[in-house]
């Protein structure tokens, strides 16, 4: 038993980045500010956890460690690791020392989970009802668009925003912290003509939220931004933890930044992980700037540690990321080398068309499956989801199953709202948005007389004994009775939080047969909230956490099962990142993809196009094809149109990045099919007929 075992099978430079700093008398840890640049495959996550565990060995206390991800499964992950390290570490085959970490990592999470618990705990301070809603997106633009119909905005002349636009522009510009002017001149220049009406938009939102108690995803961190710019709160936040440690920093946005900054303003324990070269994310208003001015925003500077050795990829692979990146202008340099030798080069197939790529890739597909490469360790990755639609319709006519990423979410489907709005119309009265859907549940309770019982309440102060003086209509007439009663039995403050989900389902199993289809295909959707519910030790928790970190899937939208064994991946590039697969195909490699036609305008936004380029090169662990169609056919014309226009070829595939590439030609089936043998061609003297035409 040793406290430095854990570090015997680390190299070098994690093991530097791990140890960074020094051990206090009797217990604790001291240190700087550390930057950890982990390139694609360099073992990030494990070194994380590895300084994480580095740590509590050294008498760190689990509860005063922030740990801030961009998921709730990586917070999760992260926990799992430190207790696997410290367990074997110290020889504790049950526990001890080591389950500390698991029960007492409890400030373990993502920026918006971690900002909810802050806020609640720090509400009275902040002037703010501890008992506000957490709304996601859907209802987040349910409440925007109820606001744009109230000031008449959707009846403009000309074209006004939607909702999710409008919500899409009030997001970026509170992450960003750029003006209203700014966001719409640089991100939607369609939309400048309406700053005066947008300005008007937001704040009645934000005076409608306010109203109602509820907090969108963007409030949870500009209101914990808010907080840290008082010093004396700040002081006190920062006073809870020793460290704060941070994944994935290079997907922070600015107020993340300056929350991360605000907490430990002179660096003391802060440690950010992160790779500049994989920083996609700017659409989400993430700044690169971030991560590469981070050194700088102390003094002394922050310590920076490389990790350059790749677990994942051959060096062949590695060989054309390091080109691609070697030409972009303000990085951090490193160069990735493989611990898996050279492997086969990568290549790059030149085709006709969109058609002849599709038939490329399921040809090789087929060929590496019948060479034992299962068809779930290929993916083919794109830059844009509508690149893939010509290969689905070959996938689909040559029987390949396939999955593509992407999707509703669990908590879109109709039902799981349904009951999810009783849950939070109880937890918060004046949640008019949980309200309105959970009172049209009722039969003849249509927008209008939903609207009549929402007065009707809001004149009663939100009071649920209230809804017995109101008269529905004749329809709703037995059922009003037992929503009342469902609804002060779940306000009162003494029903303990179990049982409340079955109590919900029970009153709801009626609705749910009378308003949908494939009822029992939806239950088991409800089977699988009633199980979430019991890891949650209040309503609150439940809905914020459920709300913050959804489900992916939903039965109901999953269709038939694919009875297959096997199925081909097919991911956008942005929903790729963090995975990896043996064989992967890129789609589309030429001028107008990488870089999108939509990038070329500014410099900043041309390089973060050759970081996705970077990233999908490295998702391939033994090998690599890009692929460049010649062609692109024209969609505005008749079905059996050939207008095309020319791709050029990537300003990223440079020389030097093309010498880590075998350059190949596939002409597909058609030109076989079309030319014809010469025994078969007959002569013709096109010569002498001309003539003969005079």
């Amino acid at each position: 038993m040793s406290i430095t075992s854990h570090l015997e099978r680390l190299n070098s430079q994690q093991r530097k980045a791990v140890t960074y700093g020094q051990p206090l008398a009797p217990k604790g840890f001291a240190s700087g500010p550390l930057l950890i640049i982990a390139g694609a495959g360099t073992g990030k996550t494990d070194t994380l956890a590895h300084r994480v565990a580095h740590l509590v060995m050294h008498g760190v206390d689990p509860a005063r460690i922030l740990m801030l991800t961009f998921t709730r499964r990586a917070a999760i992950e992260m926990r799992r690791r430190a207790h696997d390290i410290v367990r074997k570490a110290l020889d504790e085959p049950f526990g001890g020392v080591s389950q500390s970490i698991a029960q007492r990592l409890t400030w373990a999470g993502t920026f918006h989970s971690i900002g909810n618990r802050l806020l609640r705990h720090y509400a009275r301070h902040l002037r703010l009802d501890p008992q506000f809603t957490v709304i996601d997106r859907a209802d987040a633009a349910d409440v925007m668009d109820t606001v744009r119909q109230e000031l008449g905005l959707a009846s403009k002349e000309q074209r006004f925003p939607r909702k999710e636009t409008c919500l899409q522009i009030y997001s970026y510009r509170v992450n960003t912290q750029k003006s209203l002017k700014e966001t719409l001149e640089g991100q939607f220049p369609w939309c400048a003509q309406w700053e005066a009406e947008l300005t008007r938009l937001y704040r009645a939102y934000v005076e409608r939220k306010q109203r109602l108690n509820l907090l969108d995803y963007d409030d949870l961190l500009l209101y914990w931004h808010l907080m840290m710019s008082d010093a004396r709160l700040a002081q006190h936040v920062g006073a809870h933890f020793d460290h704060v440690l941070v994944d994935e920093y290079q997907d922070t946005n600015r107020l993340q930044a300056e929350i991360v900054h605000a907490l430990k303003r002179d660096g003391a324990g802060v440690t950010v992980v992160g790779d500049d070269a994989q920083a996609i994310y700017s659409f989400r208003a993430a700044a690169a700037e971030n991560i590469l001015g981070f050194p700088d925003r102390y003094s002394p500077r922050a310590e920076v540690v490389t990790l350059a050795q790749n677990y994942r990829s051959t060096q062949q692979v590695l060989d054309a990321a390091n080109a691609v990146m070697a030409e972009a202008p303000r990085q951090y340099r490193k160069h990735l080398l493989s611990v898996r030798g050279q492997g086969a080069r990568p290549r790059l197939v030149t085709v006709e068309d969109l058609q002849t790529q599709a038939e490329y890739v399921c040809t090789e597909v087929l060929r590496r499956r019948e060479a034992n490469v299962p068809l779930r360790n290929q993916a083919v990755l794109f830059r844009s989801s509508s690149h893939s639609d010509v290969l689905e319709v070959e996938l689909a006519r040559r029987k390949i199953p396939f999955v593509k990423y992407g999707g509703l979410r669990f908590l879109d489907a109709a039902h799981v709202k349904d009951l999810l709005a009783v849950l939070r119309w109880a937890d918060n009265p004046r949640n008019e948005i949980a309200a309105f859907r959970v009172l049209q549940l009722l039969p003849g309770m249509g927008p209008a007389n939903a609207r009549k019982a929402l007065e009707h309440f809001v004149a009663n102060a939100c009071s649920f004994e209230s809804l017995k003086s109101f008269t529905p209509p004749q329809q709703a007439a037995l059922d009003w009775p037992r929503l009342t009663e469902l609804m002060l039995q779940l306000a009162d403050p003494q029903r303990q939080w179990p049982g409340q989900v079955h109590l919900v389902r029970e009153w709801y199993r009626p609705h749910l047969e009378r308003n949908y289809e494939h009822v029992h295909t939806r239950i088991g959707d409800l089977d699988q909230l009633e199980l979430l519910s019991g890891q949650y030790p209040s309503r609150e928790r439940f809905l914020t956490e459920l709300t913050l970190d959804p489900p992916n899937a939903t039965s109901d939208l999953a269709g038939r099962p694919q009875l297959d064994e096997d199925y081909l991946i097919l991911s956008t590039i942005h929903s790729a990142k963090g995975m990896e697969w043996d064989t992967v195909y890129v789609l589309n490699v030429v001028d107008g993809s990488f870089p999108s036609e939509f990038a070329t305008g500014r410099p900043d936004l041309i390089e973060e196009e050759r970081r996705l380029l970077y990233v999908a090169i490295t998702r391939a662990r033994n090998d690599l094809t890009l692929i460049a169609p010649l062609k692109f056919h024209l969609t505005a014309q008749p079905r059996t149109g050939d207008a095309h226009v020319y791709g050029g070829r990537s300003r990223f595939l440079t020389d030097r990045v093309l010498k880590c590439f075998d350059s190949v030609t596939y002409h597909g089936s058609r030109l076989a099919d079309a030319t014809l043998r010469q025994a078969d061609a007959a002569e013709l003297d096109i010569a002498a007929r001309l003539r003969e035409m005079w």
